[in-house]
């Protein structure tokens, strides 16, 4: 069974940045398609930023767009968060998809591994 374990969240300031990874046991990540996903108390999940599974496309939400990095090694996933904001307060998520998932799709139903999670407090 595969698992996935998220690090790095913890407190940050307006305007700030951490780097969250997601380690995984069993698999080779770089074969896979991989995402982050954030969820918000009482709000849905979104799907913050995914790769395919060569690695050649990414997707990113419109509001991370030019401040979140995706990136992947073959153990671990990476979310690279920069200017952080109050609202994107949230616990974040890796997941694991296909290896036929080329395209980049942040669609949550194509994620069949999910992991615990990990927060990120954003507040002065």
């Amino acid at each position: 069974q595969l698992q996935l374990e998220e690090s790095g969240g913890g407190l940050v300031q307006p305007g700030g940045s951490v780097r969250l990874s997601c380690a995984a046991s069993g698999i080779a990540l770089d074969a896979y398609a991989v995402g982050w996903f954030r969820q918000a108390p009482g709000k849905e999940r979104e799907g913050v930023s995914c790769m395919g599974s060569t690695g050649a496309s990414t997707h990113y939400a419109d509001s991370v767009t030019g401040r979140f990095t995706i990136s992947r090694d073959n153990e671990k996933v990476y979310l690279e968060m920069n200017s952080l904001k109050p609202e994107e307060r949230a616990g974040y998520s890796c997941a694991v998809g296909s290896s036929w998932i080329v395209q980049a799709t942040c669609t949550h139903q194509e994620y069949a591994y999910w992991g615990q999670g990990t927060q990120v407090p954003v507040s002065s």
